[in-house]
């Protein structure tokens, strides 16, 4: 990730062109200026001692205003390079100019702010003490909403879960990697899918976390100080561009950040943690256990890392709020764009290399009317104009609405596997049919952890030049013998599909462990195979998360895989399909298949594995369908 560009939340990853020219920067801040008290490097006292480095723009005058703040671990110093940049400028004069406070803020340990960093921040007592602060200012009407996409939306929910009385509301955008578990989804922020560690935080934190050698800030040094040193020493390193396509494959996983020369720090520690591990309940990850009583706009994206947890999370908080008005204040968008990128739509979205249409939306219409409803107090249209879930269609290129999602109007349909024991390749024989086969005739695979299937596009970010996410044309990749694919009967009618997607798979292996992964495919008439979602199960995890269940040699397992989720419409013509393989390597690590640590080896173990299929064994994916 840019350590600067996604600084600012929703206004900053949307905002288009950071670095104008030295004279239009100016002219924001000059701007800026003429309507805005500035006060920047502010550091504010949290309970321990530790001062969080914060700046802060509020109307000129003696009124009380609401606040929107954000907070980050990225740079949001006006000064990057001894130059002034425009970004926090504009994302500040867009608050003020609305009669708003725009309070933005790094994360303890990051840039100016003191004490040492974890991911999200944690202590999560930071975020409270930043509302107790900010609510009891002489220029604060003591209501606060918090905005941001990413590591600026991740914090919010564990925050908002501590109940501060000034917390009114949010707007969380790409926040997946503040979700530890909700549901059947225990991601624990995106380190994992079904027991599978994501490898975007291999590539992210190489250039997040810090050097514990890295100089520092002399404890309690004077705003005014660190207002002289932000012109020309930023505190944000230059790390060398790294080439993960090739250094996300070394072995072991645990020394891949060390392998590139990057700083050793909370990298090291996370990595070796299990999916149940205490450590995961004790930082700034929400879990479905704690309380929600905040009124919140979600914005998802297909693309994203975490649509469908993401998702979750919303159905959560409305379903378990105790007060009615907090359940009746939670919205969902939920755009076909990649991670943080919804004011990149255009009029012809390109998602990879597949065009979705016209997949504009007025963000700051939305975002600004929600929060003068919320935080002014003020009556406006926001309730009777906006829809509790607008989604994207792909295929039909159009926004939906909708009261929950999934959708009321939803038939699930099972579609099951079914081949003559060859569905290896595209050009095999593997189907998608009404009925499971009444004989099981599986089709087998080799699984080579030292051959892994690539990823290609999905639904991912932050993995540098390792994986392109979006919507790609697969069918070259459906050629590998070790990717078993199962197509569908062309489609006399177009069907939409909107909704989780729950897939069951029958499988044994010849190893001790082993992973599943699954795509959902949209086949156009020409042969183009789109990606739609992607998920992958670590069969050690098969029975939960809490325990590990090793195999025993040809024995055959149920395994559920965590549910993908996709909006997209069949067109007549178009076919349906699901591919099948052990690895999507590298936005999944790859299972080693020895049953040990997987993180501290070197050596992986060559399998044969299975996907069984038959009235015994009924290998199903099962589609939510729209009726119209």
């Amino acid at each position: 990730m840019k350590k600067f560009l996604l600084a600012i939340g929703l206004f900053a990853c949307t905002a288009g062109a950071i670095n104008l020219k030295a004279q239009d920067t100016l002219a924001i801040y000059r701007k800026l200026d003429s309507i805005a008290v500035i006060d920047q490097k502010v550091m504010m006292p949290m309970r321990d001692g530790i001062r969080l480095a914060t700046d802060i723009y509020r109307p000129k005058g003696n009124g009380k205003y609401p606040v929107v703040f954000s907070r980050t671990p990225y740079n949001f110093n006006t000064w990057i390079d001894g130059k002034m940049v425009n970004g926090p400028l504009q994302a500040a004069y867009e608050a003020v100019s609305r009669g708003y406070v725009y309070v933005v803020q790094n994360e303890r340990g990051r840039f100016f702010s003191e004490g040492e960093w974890d991911i999200l921040g944690t202590p999560i007592t930071d975020g409270y003490d930043a509302l107790e602060w900010m609510s009891k200012q002489s220029w604060s009407n003591g209501k606060v909403g918090l905005i941001g996409c990413s590591s600026t939306a991740e914090w919010q929910m564990a925050v908002a879960s501590q109940n501060h009385p000034a917390l009114a509301a949010m707007v969380a955008q790409g926040f997946g990697a503040g979700v530890g578990r909700v549901g059947q989804f225990m991601e624990q922020g995106n380190w994992y899918r079904g027991g599978a560690q994501q490898m975007l935080f291999t590539s992210w934190l190489y250039g997040t976390q810090h050097d514990k050698l890295a100089p520092r800030l002399p404890l309690g040094i004077q705003q005014k100080d660190v207002q002289r040193l932000q012109k020309f020493y930023d505190m944000g390193p230059e790390y060398p561009r790294v080439d993960w396509a090739q250094g996300l494959r070394h072995l072991p996983v645990h020394d891949i950040i060390k392998n590139v020369q990057g700083s050793e720090g909370v990298y090291e520690k996370m990595i070796v943690r299990k999916p149940n591990d205490p450590a995961w309940f004790k930082g700034g990850l929400y879990h479905d256990n704690m309380p929600m009583e905040v009124p919140a706009y979600w914005f998802v994206s297909w693309y994203d890392v975490s649509s469908a947890p993401n998702i979750a999370l919303f159905n959560h908080v409305r379903n378990a709020a105790k007060s009615k008005m907090v359940a009746d204040n939670q919205y969902l968008v939920i755009a076909p764009v990649l991670h943080c990128s919804y004011k990149r739509a255009t009029e012809n979205t390109i998602v990879g290399e597949r065009s979705v249409g016209d997949a504009r939306l007025n963000y700051d219409e939305l975002t600004w009317g929600w929060f003068d409803m919320l935080l002014k107090g003020q009556p406006n249209d926001f309730k009777t104009t906006q829809p509790r879930v607008r989604y994207y269609t792909m295929g039909s290129n159009k926004w939906q609405q909708a009261e929950s999602f999934p959708l009321p109007n939803t038939e699930v349909k099972n579609f099951y596997l079914a081949s003559a024991g060859k569905a290896n390749t595209r050009n095999g024989d593997g189907a998608l049919s009404m009925m499971p086969p009444a004989k099981d005739i599986p089709d087998a695979f080799t699984y080579d952890p030292m051959n892994p299937v690539g990823s290609y596009g999905g639904n991912v970010c932050c993995t540098g030049n390792a994986v392109q996410g979006g919507s790609f044309d697969q069918s070259q990749m459906e050629l590998r013998n070790d990717i078993l694919v199962y197509t569908s009967e062309e489609l006399k009618d177009g069907v939409e599909v909107t909704g989780f997607i729950e897939s069951t798979l029958y499988v044994s292996s010849t190893g001790l462990d082993t992973d599943v992964t699954i795509k959902l495919i949209d086949v156009h008439p020409d042969g183009k195979a789109y990606n739609l979602d992607e998920t992958i199960q670590r069969l050690r995890y098969r029975e939960g998360y809490d325990k590990e269940v090793f195999m025993e040699k040809g024995k055959v397992y149920k395994v559920d895989l965590t549910p993908m989720v996709t909006s997209n419409y069949f067109a007549p013509g178009h076919k349906i399909r699901i591919e099948v393989s052990s690895s999507n390597f590298p936005r999944f690590d790859r299972n080693l298949n020895t049953g040990g640590n997987n993180y501290d080896e070197s050596k992986g173990v060559v399998v044969e594995n299975k996907i069984h299929h038959s009235k015994q064994y009924p290998s199903v994916i099962k589609l939510p369908m729209i009726k119209k």
